[in-house]
């Protein structure tokens, strides 16, 4: 059965509503965030492909996967045209299609960026095919837009191109208040699996929330600290940098290896950048959570006793609680957060981010 021919609202081919001029959004004023050297290379990346592929093969595929990647722009007019190829979509029985292959469209009202429009691939792919993507969003009338796109979290994408109406103004879009980026480094749940659309990561709840940049460094499965991925990290302009990736560590003693070796690689090259360490979020999923834990605290403790008064432990037991102590409602398996648990993890991360970025101010 064909869901769309019963319900048009599901339908994913283009309508083009009038008269079309289509922009490279590589090219100004379109701004992209959160990405490595936006307006160049073949495919959008997280970090340069030599260095992706000096930590790990995993490493040097997923920095292909536009994970936190974002355009801004500001038009007027009364509709927007998003068309993108895909070089590859990656379907997963947990995760919404559209979390991992779609893009998600903000438009901003009274200075906070609301979602007004989802556009996905054609149902008919499959993991690894190259896809085209389009759809359209329709505005009630034409005035001045701040406009926010978000890339998905588990795909590469080749080409982006917006479409306005044609004689429409087109400008760049607003800054963020906080425009050194958060800098957040881990797992899977760092990428955003399993978030229902790719704005509803932590991350991304965090900088419309906060209104700040951030950079997603997280790799599914291989968010494991290597030294080089620690010095790339260490060489990143950053307001905070969180690190998150314990469930990457395949054990305790891995963490013992790493966790303290990644904060002090960091730490030396950037004495002031305050530092949020996280344990994993799915605490009562795993009886060896708490031997996990405790070596990621004993990095936050070692670091205050040498005098770091700017480094942050936050209990990832605690990230999912409210009235459901075990957090049981916040995953989508077990482990993977659904868009609830995101929300309760940006809710208890923000505001140590907050605290760093005020800080910072004052």
């Amino acid at each position: 059965m064909d869901i769309a021919k019963l319900d048009q609202n599901f339908r994913t081919d283009l309508q083009l509503p009038g008269e079309v001029v289509f922009y490279d959004s590589r090219q100004p004023p379109f701004t992209g965030y959160g990405l490595y050297e936006y307006r160049s290379g073949a495919v959008f990346r997280r970090m340069p492909q030599d260095r992706a592929d000096a930590v790990s093969p995993g490493v040097g595929q997923l920095c292909r996967h536009t994970a936190g990647g974002r355009v801004r722009f500001r038009t007027d007019s009364k509709y927007l045209v998003l068309r993108a190829i895909l070089a590859d979509c990656v379907w997963m029985g947990h995760m919404a299609f559209l979390g991992s292959c779609g893009f998600a469209i903000y438009v901003e009202r009274e200075g906070v960026p609301v979602f007004c429009k989802s556009v996905i691939p054609a149902a008919d792919g499959h993991t690894g095919a190259r896809s085209r993507v389009e759809g359209v969003l329709s505005f009630p009338d034409r005035r001045l837009r701040d406009i926010t796109v978000y890339f998905p979290l588990y795909s590469g994408v080749e080409e982006l191109w917006f479409g306005l109406q044609a004689g429409a103004s087109l400008a760049e879009g607003g800054r963020y208040r906080y425009e050194t980026p958060v800098l957040y480094y881990g797992s899977s749940i760092t990428q955003g699996g399993c978030a229902s659309r790719p704005g509803n990561s932590y991350e991304g709840f965090i900088s419309r929330r906060l209104d700040c940049d951030y950079i997603n460094l997280g790799f599914s499965g291989n968010g494991k600290a290597e030294v080089a991925m620690a010095e790339y990290l260490a060489e990143l302009n950053a307001s905070v940098f969180v690190m998150d990736y314990d469930h990457n560590a395949p054990d305790a003693a891995y963490l013992e290896q790493t966790h303290e070796r990644l904060y002090r690689i960091y730490r030396s090259k950037n004495p002031a950048v305050p530092v949020i360490i996280v344990s994993r979020p799915d605490f009562s999923s795993d009886p060896r959570s708490a031997g996990r834990r405790s070596v990621i605290l004993r990095t936050w403790e070692n670091a205050r006793k040498r005098g770091d008064q700017n480094v942050y432990f936050m209990d990832g037991e605690q990230l999912f609680q409210r009235n459901d102590p075990a957090g049981a409602d916040c995953t989508v398996d077990g482990s993977h957060p659904n868009d609830l648990g995101f929300f309760r993890m940006a809710e208890k991360i923000g505001a140590i981010v907050e605290q760093c970025l005020k800080n910072g101010e004052a």
